[in-house]
């Protein structure tokens, strides 16, 4: 993605007159890799996509806040993960939670089996548990490794994102890749 092409949309979002096209552009511009950073944070294809609605719903109800002082990529990134967080979080409350570790035997075959199905996953055997040990680790290690590993973003613009101090940020993704290489281990 090209730095001038989303300082374009920006300034076209700024101004009222052109918002509704530049917003029509940056859902264009920005949907699949806002797809893949939910998704993976999230296991179904269908609850990324409302996640992602929803962010830019959110994006679309605050442009009048959006004053462009930061990236327009990081502030859609910033509502993509906060919607995220929320969509979790309101999934854990109906589902009675036991205790259990992220990565016990069950929930693990669990994972693999879900992946195995999903139509939209077309990974290999490793994708396949780099996505499974991803999805096991806690919430916010989660999005910190996506974010990190996936999307090559930076500890400060991750730091922007989640509002999370940078070390902080490196101690979380030193120990979600601690856990993904335990996972893959034990699954090979």
């Amino acid at each position: 993605m090209s730095i001038d092409k989303e300082k374009d949309i920006t300034a076209r979002l700024l101004d009222k007159s052109t918002r509704r096209k530049a917003f029509e552009d940056m859902v264009n511009m920005f949907s699949s890799r806002l797809y893949w950073q939910i998704r993976r944070m999230l296991t179904y294809h269908d609850d990324t996509d409302d996640v992602l609605q929803n962010t830019f719903i959110k994006a679309w109800n605050g442009m009048e806040s959006f004053r462009g002082d930061s990236k327009l990529s990081t502030w859609l990134y910033k509502i993509a993960y906060n919607e995220t967080l929320t969509f979790i979080s309101k999934q854990r409350e109906t589902i009675s939670i036991d205790g259990t570790t992220d990565f016990d035997d069950e929930n693990s075959t669990s994972m693999l089996n879900t992946l195995e199905s999903d139509t939209y996953f077309d990974g290999d055997e490793t994708m396949r548990l780099l996505q499974a040990a991803v999805a096991g680790l806690p919430a916010k290690q989660r999005s910190v490794f996506t974010m990190k590993y996936f999307n090559d973003m930076k500890y400060e613009e991750i730091a922007e994102v989640t509002g999370t101090s940078v070390g902080a940020l490196k101690a979380s993704y030193h120990l979600a890749v601690k856990k993904i290489e335990e996972f893959i281990n034990n699954h090979e």
